[in-house]
């Protein structure tokens, strides 16, 4: 009977995920650790890490000369370095070695292996 339970609560999650607008990315088991993936929602390119078993979501796109490149980058002390410049974003929150605005983050969420992202532009304040 548990297994019925926890597939109830699973799929109640997944609504609920559903109607805030997350959208499935893909399977945790096509993440490799440490290794990060790009994906297109909609117009927004993200990149995928798994670090540790967890997974982050960040803008692909390196605010320093807006090459396509986060994705490719490597991770070193929970920062993902920038291929193209060498600039170093957190994972957790997206800003700077220094502490400065970087990249965007998106929330994960991860339910029974598939990996949900909720991806919003950014909000521009003029």
């Amino acid at each position: 009977m548990e297994k019925g339970i926890q597939l109830t609560k699973n799929l109640e999650h997944l609504k609920i995920l559903m109607d805030n607008e997350f959208t499935l990315i893909c399977s945790i088991s096509e993440l490799k650790e440490n290794v990060g993936r790009k994906f297109i929602v909609g117009d927004i390119e993200i990149a995928l890490f798994k670090v540790s078993n967890e997974v982050f979501a960040l803008s692909n796109i390196c605010p320093h000369q807006q090459t396509h490149l986060i994705y490719d980058g490597f991770i070193e002390d929970g920062f993902v370095v920038c291929p193209a410049h060498g600039w170093k974003f957190n994972l957790r929150t997206g800003k700077k070695d220094s502490g400065s605005n970087g990249l965007q983050i998106f929330p994960v969420e991860v339910i029974d292996e598939n990996i949900f992202v909720k991806v919003t532009p950014k909000e521009m304040k003029w």
